[in-house]
């Protein structure tokens, strides 16, 4: 009996450092629900994010999620991202949701679709501080509907 919990917990310790250990390089991932699944285009989805070491590389990604029902096969969205000395840099992106036959190219569970786009790669920030990024949804539609989410990741590169 004993034996059978030691190895009920050795297998948890070991799940639990594979999953901890797999995400060392994250710095931030924090993704807001659209509410309603509807993305008004003035709404913009913000985020702050303290870098602090301007030595190491890092990765930017923006992440969608949307139902099955989204009418699109890709989203334009505009991504601002303000410096600690307030000079803001816009870039516009588009990220391809579904292959030309329709066929939904992210993860999925059920009718959720999940997406994560490199905007940067093995990039520098010249300064310490706070860093904002903002996305607006840029489609032909004042409301895009059936976006259930987005977000923005900050990982230190691999060098």
């Amino acid at each position: 009996m004993y034996m059978k919990i030691w190895n009920t917990l050795g297998f948890i310790a070991f799940v639990a450092i594979l999953f901890t250990s797999c995400d060392s390089g994250r710095v931030f991932d924090d993704n807001k629900t659209i509410v309603n699944d509807a993305w008004y285009f003035k709404n913009t989805v913000p985020f702050e994010v303290q870098v602090t070491d301007t030595n190491a590389l890092y990765n930017i990604y923006v992440n969608v999620r949307i139902n099955s029902d989204y009418k699109y096969s890709n989203i334009f969205m505009w991504l601002n991202t303000t410096n600690p000395e307030k000079k803001t840099d816009q870039r516009r992106i588009e990220i391809r949701l579904a292959d030309e036959g329709g066929k939904w190219l992210g993860n999925g569970l059920g009718d959720i679709y999940d997406y994560q786009f490199p905007v940067f790669q093995k990039i520098k920030f010249p300064n310490s501080g706070f860093y904002r990024f903002e996305l607006e949804q840029n489609m032909r539609d004042d409301t895009l509907m059936n976006v259930k989410a987005v977000g923005v990741r900050l990982e230190k590169a691999v060098e």
